[in-house]
């Protein structure tokens, strides 16, 4: 068989990649300068392999690995960033199945490969370029793989999220399945040049993981003369199409874009990712004393969300003005980078790009929250002493201080070089754990004299189930009666915005949530359409939200077992949502939100517990 696959219709060639496309990484498991550390393998286990159990070389298996993680860059740009996962499945040198993780809450990558095997994954090869986890309690990505009867497993990299590190892996030797991991089974310089494939594709969720804030790149373009603008402050435009072209794919790999009031002020931006792809990054402005323009395109928040950070106290009367607007004001003591990203890291983010001017690069370097460089280099020159540079002041004098960027890479894109690389890792950052209280009379077995909290956001967390954006999918009513399987609970608490509604528009709101591919895209687009259309939201819909949730949660957990379990092993602890920015649902950054999926969570664990005291009080 070809290894040219289709995946909705699409036919995908994956050609080995390209030399010197692959940043070199230096060290084993050092991403980009940011020293991790991985256990030993266990004693009597690190060995060379110099065949395979499908008669491939290392140099075919090697080969195979990095492709597994060009599979799973294919996320990358389509939804909000996460763990990039891609699996391939083969017979021989033939790929015969293949997937990837596209967003929280779809299939995992294991499972789409197998179901595109069908039978011809029994006694097959898989390639993962990650470890899979088992954030959902269901064993999925192990069980797709043992139930396919793939006999053998190469992973690339460990996962790096301590509670998931070596647990599938242990999974599959388990169940009889030969596992063999890249540094430790498989050795090498191929597969070295295969490991720095793995990490390259997972460096956001590495680097967040190792230095506790998000991935940042900052990305400009400049002249040869290492200008980014004319005297005057015009930069329209500095590189070529093809770059601008090359900056909007940055853009749809990022969490969050960043730029300050001088670039709002000079450039009016968009900011938008203008990719085609489902996912729109959110804009932050950096702005201390909020001098800011009335009127800005990014003061749209229709076709994307904006925050503007500002000192805390900063003009009044206009955060209020951003705030009729839509957009999200967040202050702070001190406004600084290293904050601002910490407060990035709160909100659950895994990679910024930071595109503004010379004055906020050289304070976002010096705060240590850059880890990765980004130029543009266009042949031209443009000359002006005053014309500003793309790094600010420093306080370096002489040339032995210089900031020395590591792991350098050239693409030359149209007329224009692009030259990329890392910085020097960061100090750990350590994140604000929200807190909870009045949760006694929601669950009697919690203590408020000795209470241990439960934070989960993303579905990756240890307790990433219980969240809403866990791929479990619900048998709940239509707005007809008709019972209809929404594939998570955020896809029928989204739609039910609208449910009600006597107009054929709101009725089509209903169905392009249904058909949202994930729980991301369903919340963003019922969040959209809400504010887009509030003459559409059912009236009763505030006093009815809460409800709405229960229902659905109470049908996800019961229909679920292995989520029932998980929910009554947290008897005792405060739940709690921990999303900074929805202080309804979640608890907030500093513990000021109402955490109310947090409360629903606690009350439904109560009821549970108490049916099974009933149920053994009964048998007894």
């Amino acid at each position: 068989m070809s290894s040219l696959l289709s995946i909705g219709g699409a036919a995908l060639s994956f050609p080995p990649p390209a030399a010197g496309r692959r940043r070199p990484i230096r060290g084993g498991a050092e991403a980009g300068g940011a020293a991790l550390s991985f256990p030993p393998p266990a004693a009597g286990r690190h060995r060379s392999i110099r065949g395979s159990a499908n008669g491939l070389g290392s140099a075919q298996e090697a080969a195979l690995v990095r492709r597994a993680a060009e599979v799973a860059d294919l996320s990358a740009g389509f939804s909000a960033p996460h763990p990039n996962s891609g699996c391939l499945i083969t017979m021989g040198w033939d790929v015969v199945g293949q997937g990837f993780l596209y967003a929280q809450g779809t299939k995992c990558a294991e499972l789409q490969a197998v179901e595109m095997a069908g039978g011809l994954a029994r006694g097959a090869t898989a390639y993962l370029n990650l470890e899979p986890d088992d954030c959902y309690g269901d064993r999925t990505p192990v069980s797709s793989l043992v139930q396919a009867g793939i006999s053998r497993v190469v992973v690339g990299l460990r996962h790096p999220l301590e509670h998931l590190r070596g647990k599938a892996i242990k999974s599959l030797r388990s169940e009889g399945v030969q596992v063999d991991v890249v540094g430790e089974d498989l050795n090498g310089k191929v597969f070295e040049e295969a490991l720095k494939s793995c990490l390259v594709v997972n460096a956001p969720l590495l680097y967040r993981t190792a230095c506790h804030v998000p991935f940042s790149i900052l990305k400009y373009a400049m002249t040869l003369d290492g200008k980014i603008a004319a005297s005057s402050g015009h930069a329209s435009w500095v590189s070529s199409k093809l770059s601008r072209g090359r900056v909007f794919e940055l853009r749809g790999r990022s969490d969050a874009i960043v730029v300050g009031g001088n670039t709002v002020r000079r450039d009016d931006p968009h900011l938008t990712a203008r990719h085609g792809g489902g996912h729109v990054p959110v804009r932050i402005v950096m702005s201390q004393t909020l001098d800011l323009p009335e009127e800005a395109k990014l003061w749209n928040v229709f076709d994307a969300y904006t925050i503007v950070a500002t000192q805390r106290g900063a003009r009044k009367e206009v955060q209020k003005n951003l705030a009729r607007k839509g957009v999200e004001v967040v202050e702070f003591d001190i406004l600084n980078p290293r904050d601002v990203m910490e407060y990035c890291y709160d909100r659950g983010y895994l990679s910024i790009l930071w595109e503004c001017g010379g004055a906020l690069a050289a304070p976002a370097i010096s705060c240590g929250v850059i880890h990765k460089v980004c130029a543009f280099v266009a042949p031209k020159i443009i000359g002006g002493i005053n014309a500003p540079s793309p790094v600010g002041e420093l306080g370096m004098v002489q040339m032995s201080q210089a900031l020395n960027v590591i792991d350098v890479s050239y693409e030359q894109i149209g007329p224009d070089m692009l030259i990329s690389g890392f910085l020097q890792p960061i100090p750990d950052l350590s994140p604000i754990i929200p807190q909870a209280d009045e949760t006694s009379a929601l669950d009697p077995a919690v203590s408020p004299y000795d209470t241990k909290i439960i934070s989960f956001y993303k579905t990756w967390d240890l307790y990433g189930a219980l969240s809403n954006f866990s791929p479990h999918p619900v048998w709940m009513p239509d707005e007809d009666g008709t019972y209809y399987t929404w594939s998570s609970v955020e896809h029928y608490y989204q739609a039910h915005k609208f449910v009600g509604v006597d107009s054929p528009q709101a009725k089509d709101f209903i169905e392009q949530i249904k058909l949202a591919k994930s729980p991301e895209e369903a919340a963003r687009l019922g969040r959209k359409l809400q504010r887009e259309h509030p003459e559409l939201v059912r009236p009763d819909w505030e006093s009815v939200k809460i409800e709405v949730m229960y229902r659905a949660l109470k049908c996800k957990f019961s229909m679920h077992p292995h989520l029932k379990s998980m929910l009554r092993s947290t008897a005792g602890s405060v739940l709690v949502e921990a999303s900074p920015h929805d202080l309804f649902w979640g608890g907030g950054r500093e513990g000021e939100g109402l955490n109310y999926l947090g409360r629903l969570l606690m009350q439904l664990r109560s009821e549970i517990l108490k049916e099974n005291l009933e149920l053994r009080a009964k048998s007894s």
